[in-house]
């Protein structure tokens, strides 16, 4: 069974800094190849994109397709809600935006030890549970970014969600900011379909190191990076969808073929995984994914922190490559602030799901590019 989801994060936009100009025609040729193509399953949220991929997801699926042809999934944002009233106010706000009159599924978003102690506290479970049983919502759950151990305790409080969704990749499976593997085998503990979100790590798994490419050409020769790490994901029994944040009618084709009819990955293509994993990590001065979450509350000096780390990671990977950087990083410079900006008030930090400490990391690439 192919698995994909159609992640709507990364939308094609016409200006890649402004989230209000997503490209509508393009996306409805996407939509149009995914669900041709057997697709079913979307996804969104309240916070992304500005809220302009809940309202795409309105235009470009709802509008044009009846409402047995999709499956929607969109998340609370519960870290917002000052109130159980509040649950109510986004929840309306959402229906209408991504014109239906139910969610397939209803999460509280980026579930993590400081946003569950809000969920707790203004009774977000209890709002799940209402809008499930008035038919508003047909499953319940909740996407998740924090540790095993504090998984197991919403689980075994929560009996009531359905599903949960984890970042799920083979960069991340053993790592201990991330703990992939352990999160995941709390959720077989307690029985819950897994939605997997980052199975490419952001586009990080799609273009590897020689090394650790030239690993596993040697075993499938024809078989693209981005089509192992999705391999591994759908291989995992627990898993229901992977969801992918595709940008353009080729990533939906190829993603949807190269899943197509894949028996589980094997044992020993696994371990060639977490030989390629550690050739990359050793390769990757910072794990970001460009989820953009650590500037969703702007930076108070302006910087475009995704922007310049994956700059950074890129010097790092090629350092004679800068005659193609400075141009790139002098065009960030001209609109937005620099890393040598930074006043260290770390409010980047308590949002950022892979847990950088970008802090630390801003002065490192202020140094490097001070000559640019």
């Amino acid at each position: 069974m192919n698995k994909l989801g159609f992640g709507f994060l990364r939308m094609p936009k016409k200006n890649p800094d402004d989230p209000s100009t997503i490209d509508y025609e393009l996306t409805n040729d996407m939509v149009d190849e995914f669900i041709g193509r057997g697709g079913k399953y979307f996804d969104s949220a309240y916070t992304y994109l500005d809220g302009y991929s809940e309202i795409a997801f309105g235009k470009c699926v709802a509008d044009r397709y009846p409402r047995d042809a999709y499956i929607i999934t969109t998340k609370l944002p519960g870290w917002l809600c000052k109130s159980y009233d509040d649950c109510k106010v986004y929840f309306d706000k959402q229906i209408e935006r991504c014109h239906v009159d139910y969610f397939d599924n209803y999460f509280i978003h980026w579930l993590n030890k400081a946003n569950y102690d809000i969920a707790e506290a203004t009774d977000q479970f209890r709002f799940l549970r209402e809008v499930k049983a008035a038919g508003k919502a047909k499953q319940i759950g909740f996407s998740y970014h924090d540790n095993a151990e504090l998984l197991d305790e919403i689980l075994t409080k929560h009996p009531e969600v359905d599903l949960v969704q984890l970042q799920i990749n083979y960069l991340d499976w053993e790592t201990v900011s991330i703990d992939a593997k352990g999160c995941y085998e709390v959720c077989v503990k307690h029985n819950k379909p897994v939605i997997v979100m980052e199975p490419i790590k952001g586009g990080t798994l799609a273009t590897l190191p020689p090394e650790a490419e030239a690993l596993l050409r040697e075993v499938h020769p024809d078989e693209t990076n981005a089509s192992w790490a999705l391999r591994f994901v759908q291989s995992l029994d627990q898993v229901e969808i992977l969801l992918s944040g595709m940008n353009s009618v080729e990533q939906i084709i190829e993603n949807i073929e190269c899943l197509d009819d894949k028996p589980a990955m094997p044992e020993e293509e696994v371990a060639l995984l977490m030989k390629a994993a550690d050739i990359i990590n050793s390769n990757t001065a910072i794990p970001c994914t460009g989820c953009r979450y650590c500037i969703e509350d702007p930076c108070p000096m302006g910087i475009v922190i995704p922007d310049y780390f994956a700059l950074y990671n890129e010097h790092k990977r090629y350092p004679d490559d800068d005659w193609k950087l400075k141009p790139v990083y002098n065009s960030l410079k001209a609109k937005h602030g620099i890393p040598a900006d930074c006043i260290g008030c770390k409010k980047c930090e308590g949002s950022c799901p892979q847990k950088i400490k970008i802090t630390d990391f801003l002065p490192k690439i202020a140094d490097e590019f001070k000559d640019f």
